[in-house]
This record gives C-alpha cells, sequence and structure tokens, in this order.
C-alpha cells in the first residue's frame, strides 16, 4: 500500500500540496486506550509517520486485487443547526438505503454535529455490519487555513474536536466505529498531524474525487468515479442530501458497471490490509 505523511495538504487543497515523506510500516494492534475512546481495537491501523506525526492513507496501490472502498462524508458543521431546525436535510437515508439494497460495503465519515442531529441513523449505520463509522471531527471546521472558505479549529482545540465526534459517537449508540479521521475539505498541515497524534488515528484521505458535492447531474458524478478508479481506489463522496443531491443517483450506475468489471467494494479498514 502507498501510505503518505506530507508536509502540507494534498494537491487540490487550499493549503498547497507537499512531498512524501516515506512509507509507513503496519504498527501493533490498537491499544485498550482506543477501545475505551469508542473504537474497536481489532480495526487496523497505520504507525506514526516521522516526528511521530499522525500518518496518512490515501489508496491501496500496492494490490492488484480489483478492490475499491467508497466512503461517504456526512457533513453537518457544528453552526447548522438553525437551517436543519428550518427543513434542511444534511442526511441521506436513500442513499443508505440503497447502498444496503446493492449490497454496498462502505465506511461513512460523519461529524459528531451529525450524529446528534440524526442520531437514530448513526445508531443505524453503526450497527450494521454493511457500514463503518470514521470520525470527520465534530464541528467540520478546518484543521488548517485556507481550506474553502471554513472557519478554522484552534491547533489546542483539534485533539478535543475528534474526540468530542468519537463520543457522539458512542451516545447515538453506535458501534462500528473505527480510529480512521479524515480532514474537512481534506486540508491538513504538519501542524494538524502533530495536534492528532495523541488520538491515535490514521488520517483517510483519497485517490478518486466524484465531485458529487453540489452536483446536480448524477451521470457526471458517475463518469468522473469510473474514469478514475483504478484496484485499491478509495472514492470520496458524501452523505448529504443538501449539498450533494444526486449522489445517491450515481451510486446506482457506479455500483453495477465497476461489478461488471471485476470490482469487489470493501471498507477503508478493508482496504487497509491490502
Amino acid at each position: 500500500m502507498t501510505v503518505a505523511v506530507f508536509g502540507a495538504a494534498l494537491a487540490g487543497c487550499a493549503a498547497g500540496g507537499g512531498e512524501p515523506r516515506g512509507s509507513l510500516a503496519a504498527p501493533p494492534p490498537a491499544s485498550a486506550s482506543a477501545s475505551a475512546a469508542g473504537r474497536p481495537a481489532a480495526a487496523p491501523t497505520l504507525a506514526a509517520g516521522p516526528g511521530g506525526l499522525t500518518p496518512v492513507f490515501e489508496r491501496a496501490s500496492a494490490t492488484r486485487a480489483k478492490t475499491v472502498a467508497l466512503t461517504f462524508d456526512a457533513d453537518m458543521t457544528a453552526d447548522q443547526g438553525p437551517r436543519a431546525a428550518r427543513g434542511e436535510r444534511f442526511d441521506n437515508p436513500a442513499l443508505i438505503a440503497s447502498l444496503r439494497r446493492l449490497k454496498v460495503p462502505a465506511t461513512v465519515f460523519m461529524t459528531g454535529r451529525w450524529a446528534e442531529e440524526y442520531p437514530d441513523q448513526a445508531r443505524s449505520i453503526g450497527r450494521d455490519p454493511l457500514f463503518e463509522i470514521a470520525n470527520h471531527s465534530y464541528s467540520h471546521h478546518a484543521f488548517t487555513s485556507p481550506c474553502y472558505g471554513l472557519p478554522t479549529v484552534a491547533r489546542q482545540a483539534m485533539r478535543t474536536d475528534v474526540e468530542r465526534a468519537f463520543a457522539a459517537f458512542r451516545k447515538a449508540g453506535a458501534r462500528n466505529v473505527v480510529p480512521y479521521f479524515r480532514f474537512p475539505g481534506g486540508c491538513y498541515d504538519d501542524e494538524a498531524l502533530r495536534a492528532l497524534a495523541p488520538a491515535k488515528v490514521t488520517a483517510v484521505q483519497w485517490d478518486v474525487v466524484s465531485g458529487d458535492a453540489f452536483a446536480r447531474d448524477g451521470d457526471a458524478v458517475a463518469d468522473q468515479v469510473l474514469a478514475g478508479v483504478r484496484p485499491g481506489s478509495l472514492v470520496v463522496m458524501h452523505c448529504t442530501r443538501s449539498a450533494a443531491p444526486v449522489t445517491e443517483q450515481a451510486v446506482r450506475r457506479i455500483v453495477p458497471e465497476l461489478r461488471e468489471r471485476g470490482y469487489r467494494f470493501v471498507k477503508v479498514s478493508e482496504l487497509l490490509k491490502s
């Protein structure tokens, strides 16, 4: 697998790109403290990077197996409660229903605020063996700046923000929670990686951008994913109806076409073992 710890945000993120700093060996099994934080000890993670930085995983490039991980960001910022109260929907039950109907394993990167707004859905997703819940922060604020106009989490609050999200998953009753973290906007730097090191999470990025955010053409989203997937790919999509209204439509086309090509869908935890 290819694992890189970057000195700045990924190319395409607002904070600018950095150079890879080498592959990381697989670590020993997760400690009991991970279980205490609401994360199963059995989930594979990566060893800390140079200088103890949080490791970053973006795809299993060493594998020749036709595996692909579909990941869905369940975004909701800490200050969007009033919009939800007015009827804006930050969930997407139809998408989850389609994944179940198609029997597609997936990893949902959930914010703590989303879990608080939709606890029944968080519990349902987090108890279904088809899925696993990973951490997308509590607030969906940026961990470096600039990052697509997102407010920024202070360095001293970064770990607390992540742990607050894990606490929200536990409160909702989710069980299939894994020690993976996705930076809001995909934006990070060494300072953020250093701040999160005590949380003992593996940061998970992607190599295929679906383009589903604010898209209105499901076929265009499907075309972009189908053109980008390679063995070991990790696709980023969204589970937020108001911001990604055509994702479910795209998935209904992506899944059968990739299966026709011989691909098998896996969760991030399986892709990390490749």
